[in-house]
């Protein structure tokens, strides 16, 4: 049959990124407590495109991605990627996968037991140069969500302090194996409480206390993170980048409180 796909095109117009978008797919990544953890992922796959070929083959995205749904921690998706590219013929293979990670949680005096979700995003990137040097990038992002108590509210009332929930988005570019659970647990301690699924009375009091003993601005937050996230690296493995956001939903005020920052270990 005729392959319209590598026939020539005499535009002379390179194109930056072509492949598929909004794959729904299930995938299994790595659990630290189970091995590995079944979710169901959000798929974007890309490929470069010289200026003399009229279009790329999609269905080859498809096939290559169904061959690692199954194992698809941080280093498959990368061997993923170098599957496409090489099979599409490209300098350059480009993807993200947007899923939610569970992780069982319990409440803190009850024990009693919940399922906890949180949105996790796999961003790589693999190329080779014109000599044939290859380079990989890979980064994760995860998004948490937090209470805060306003310091300054708790310091200028006589009694109470408004609180609000938080969402803390950390994006990690990382060169070896972590535990997304490790960096969700470093995130929570960081404000004034974490969030759970369920609270018995006696955890409700514990959380509602915990929190008041412990106010965080969003600026105090992002530090607290920041912090804990360099004593994983420390300017060696797993990561040699990182930033971390807070966003506040402000339960008094007509806005929302921000705060960012980032690490690079070559600075």
């Amino acid at each position: 049959m005729v392959d319209i796909q590598n026939s020539l095109d005499t535009r002379e117009i390179p194109l930056k990124k072509v492949g598929i978008k909004n794959l729904k797919y299930p995938v299994n990544v790595l659990d630290k407590n189970k091995g590995t953890q079944a979710t169901t992922a959000t798929v974007n796959l890309f490929v470069n495109l010289p200026h003399d070929y009229k279009g790329t083959h999609m269905s080859r995205f498809i096939e290559i991605f169904h061959n690692h749904y199954e194992q698809l921690g941080m280093k498959q998706f990368l061997g993923m990627l170098e599957e496409i590219r090489t099979a599409l013929d490209a300098q350059k293979a480009f993807g993200s996968m947007s899923f939610p990670f569970f992780m069982e949680k319990q409440a803190p005096v009850s024990k009693a037991k919940s399922i906890m979700k949180y949105d996790c995003i796999y961003e790589g990137e693999v190329s080779v140069d014109s000599d044939g040097k290859k380079k990989e990038n890979f980064f994760l992002e995860i998004k948490v969500p937090v209470t805060t108590v306003c310091p300054c509210s708790k310091a200028i009332s006589q009694y109470g302090a408004h609180n609000q929930r938080g969402v803390v988005t950390v994006k990690l570019q990382n060169t070896s194996l972590f535990w997304i659970e490790d960096v969700i647990e470093k995130i929570e301690s960081s404000a004034s409480e974490g969030l759970y699924s369920i609270l018995k009375r006696p955890d409700e009091k514990f959380v509602t206390e915990h929190a008041y003993e412990n106010p965080r601005f969003v600026e105090d937050v992002v530090r607290e993170v920041y912090l804990g996230l360099k004593e994983f690296s420390l300017c060696e493995k797993p990561f040699s980048w990182f930033s971390v956001e807070c966003e506040n939903f402000e339960s008094i005020h007509n806005h929302n409180a921000y705060a960012y920052t980032e690490f690079n270990c070559g600075l």
